[in-house]
């Protein structure tokens, strides 16, 4: 048999209900912390991302043996990193550039290409701002896609090794966009989903090799022929 039925318990029951599903949506609208550790100008842009995103991702790595140091040597030297990523025959083959304030792209010469400014550091954590285009048919779609992304990426040495967090908001470039892409949004973004954990993988595994067995590299990134990797190789893995 149920129990009593009060006057006016319903209506508490639901306005409980009202409450919580009010704190969930205020939780999830409120921007991540580090947002507001951000200089003013990439605090706004971030904040643009975050209010017009179309896609969200998380994801983790499995840990890798691999020495902390070793990794933010390859996130402080991107066109190394572009390097031994085509030495270990990933997919698609980056290629890396430096721009004179700071900021570097990668592009696989096939249509897919980003910018990445970092706008945030701290041990264990980087903020980036990123600017990327698929030009049409790059992820199968009859247009090309272009976006803006805020990427956080947290790492750290655990017991079992070198592990990394990654989160990106991603915002297409135009409500024409939105409203183009909306029928291959789930492809968009499976395709984004899947990529972005691909790329994240594939960085802690080739720093794994490079940890365990550095000059294995040495005589592939001299026939690769980018002048500034191998001067960066040879001064941050050879010369002890």
């Amino acid at each position: 048999m149920p129990g009593p039925v009060f006057p006016g318990s319903a209506s508490v029951l639901g306005m409980r209900a009202v409450i919580l599903a009010l704190l969930v949506v205020c939780l999830q609208a409120k921007p991540p912390a580090f947002v507001d550790q951000l200089p003013p100008a990439a605090r706004a842009e971030a904040l643009d991302i975050l209010n017009r995103a179309d896609f969200v991702f998380e994801t983790q790595t499995q840990p890798k043996h691999v020495r902390l140091a070793t990794m933010e040597k390859l996130f402080d030297h991107p066109r190394l990193s572009a390097a031994m990523w085509r030495h270990c025959q990933f997919v698609p083959a980056f290629y890396a550039f430096i721009h004179p304030d700071g900021a570097w792209s990668i592009d696989d010469a096939r249509g897919l290409r980003g910018t990445l400014r970092l706008v945030y550091q701290r041990p264990g954590h980087r903020v980036y701002l990123v600017e990327g285009v698929a030009e049409k048919g790059r992820l199968k779609t009859p247009f090309a896609v272009g976006a803006k992304m805020l990427t956080s990426y947290r790492y750290w040495e655990g017991k079992n090794g070198f592990e990394t967090h990654l989160q990106t908001w991603t915002a297409l470039d135009s409500a024409l966009l939105g409203v183009m892409a909306r029928p291959f949004r789930g492809y968009i973004k499976g395709r984004q989903d899947e990529f972005i954990a691909y790329i994240n993988g594939n960085v802690a595994t080739f720093g794994e090799f490079a940890d365990l067995s550095p000059r294995d590299f040495h005589a592939p990134l001299k026939r690769d022929g980018d002048a500034i990797a191998l001067r960066d190789f040879e001064t941050l893995f050879l010369r002890k």
